[in-house]
């Protein structure tokens, strides 16, 4: 599992012209499922975004996570974060999990942020997305399933 994390202001997910969903002060995780991920990835995944520290404290540090800041969370599905581009122009996604095994994981890491507290928004999984925000920093981080 792969996941681009961004710190932001706010952001927003559109549908055919219908916001869907809506965060302030927050993350965007863009995440990716691959045909190796299983329900421990996405739990691991879900743990090391709510915990990892990016917002600042009052010197500038890194020291507070989402729910020290008490943020919001948007997910939207990605699974061009497996483009594999080795050979030729043209992006090939083999690695990237099929909808009826990537959906129920995307799914559940949606389920277990709002477990968590976390006000959490999601795009629709499938759908040709416009997605709107304002990085603040900026900050973006790349996560994978395998990371400590």
């Amino acid at each position: 599992m792969r996941a681009v994390i961004q710190r932001v202001r706010e952001a927003s997910v559109d549908v055919e012209g219908d916001r869907i969903a809506h965060i302030g002060r927050g993350l965007v995780v863009l995440v990716g499922v691959s045909v190796h991920d299983s329900a421990d990835h996405a739990d691991r995944m879900v743990d090391k975004l709510l915990n990892l520290r990016v917002f600042e404290n009052a010197a500038g540090k890194f020291d507070a996570s989402v729910l020290d800041v008490g943020g919001a969370v948007l997910v939207v599905s990605q699974f061009t974060l497996y483009a594999d581009t080795h050979k030729g122009r043209r992006p090939s996604f083999t690695e990237a999990a099929p909808a009826a095994m990537a959906e129920p994981l995307y799914d559940r890491m949606v389920a277990a942020i709002a477990q968590r507290g976390v006000p959490v928004g999601a795009g629709r999984f499938g759908a040709r997305m416009a997605v709107n925000l304002v990085n603040d920093g900026p900050v973006t981080i790349l996560l994978e399933s395998g990371t400590p």
